[in-house]
């Protein structure tokens, strides 16, 4: 589909709703101490009412003194809340646990393992390990279902560099690609490549067939024609960064997953300093999940907790 008008647009779609704050005061005071988290924990997996597994009655829990437990008010069978979690067998304790949580959910730019070090008082060894185990957690908890309406893809090279070459032929470079919709979530995951059948992977499981889809001039998206998708291209190369096209009624950019790619890029170099191809698709679940949740900093925390 080839549109024939050319002008700049702003931006369309719903502007997200400013996160109510969750402060620093604030999680210590709804977290004091270590048993006030497993409290949480033990709600959130399992309510302090439920049918014990063990007498068949539904019955009250109480926690037991000194230990990560709870016992049923009719038959004194335990539960552990942590059994089964990132917290099981950990020997930091629950609030340092919690809190950081807390600064992954509060942050725009990510948290790196010196600065969870410095923040927590732990080793560096502790606080990699912990930040890693956050983030799959964020991957758990996420939405994994088919955009649909309007949707743009872009694809992008993170990291690696040659001296004297920038851009996408330096080497080391890692090939990333984002979804986004209009208005709506947005997804990113690492590629092998650019070639149509791997863009084609990502499209048929992500987008819903009959979508409106918005891509730049890259040759591969040419797959979207005849494939069951509207497909308009924004020429960058000719200077186009946004078009009305009358055939869709619509404003075409790839604006959304663009402003996703300067912050993931500028948090990279400005936080982690680098990240290995290894690890990227965990760094790109974190940053894909504050964005889809950014609107809700608390329900956030609850849904981390809750992917436990």
């Amino acid at each position: 589909m080839e549109p024939r008008t050319r002008k700049r647009a702003s931006q369309t779609g719903k502007k997200p709703s400013k996160a109510p704050e969750f402060s620093v005061r604030e999680f210590f005071k709804r977290f004091p101490d270590d048993d006030a988290c497993l409290h949480h924990i033990m709600e959130v997996r399992h309510g302090l009412r439920h049918t014990c597994r063990a007498c068949g009655s539904e019955a009250t829990f109480h926690k037991m003194t000194n230990r990560k437990a709870y016992a049923c008010a009719n038959c004194g069978d335990h539960v552990y809340p942590c059994s089964g979690t990132v917290f099981q067998d950990s020997r930091t304790p629950l609030q340092i646990w919690f809190y950081a949580i807390f600064l992954f959910v509060t942050t725009r730019h990510g948290v790196s393992g010196k600065e969870l070090q410095r923040q927590l008082g732990v080793t560096y060894k502790t606080a990699w390990r912990m930040g890693q185990q956050i983030r799959k957690l964020m991957e758990r908890a996420e939405i994994h279902d088919v955009f649909g309406g309007h949707v743009e893809l872009d694809e992008a090279y993170v990291g690696g560099k040659r001296p004297g070459k920038r851009g996408r032929g330096a080497a080391g470079k890692t090939i990333v690609m984002g979804v986004a919709e209009r208005g709506g979530r947005i997804h990113a995951r690492v590629i092998p490549n650019i070639k149509k059948v791997t863009l084609q992977g990502v499209v048929n499981e992500k987008v819903e067939k009959g979508s409106l889809v918005s891509t730049d001039e890259l040759m591969s998206y040419g797959l979207l024609e005849g494939d069951g998708y509207k497909h308009v291209a924004v020429k960058h190369g000719a200077k186009e960064w946004a078009i009305y096209d009358y055939r869709t009624d619509a404003v075409h950019h790839v604006n959304s997953v663009e402003g996703f790619w300067k912050l993931f890029k500028n948090s990279v170099r400005s936080t982690h300093i680098h990240v290995s191809k290894q690890y990227m698709d965990r760094y790109l679940n974190e940053f894909t999940f504050r964005s889809n949740h950014r609107g809700m900093q608390n329900a956030m925390f609850d849904l981390l907790i809750g992917a436990v």
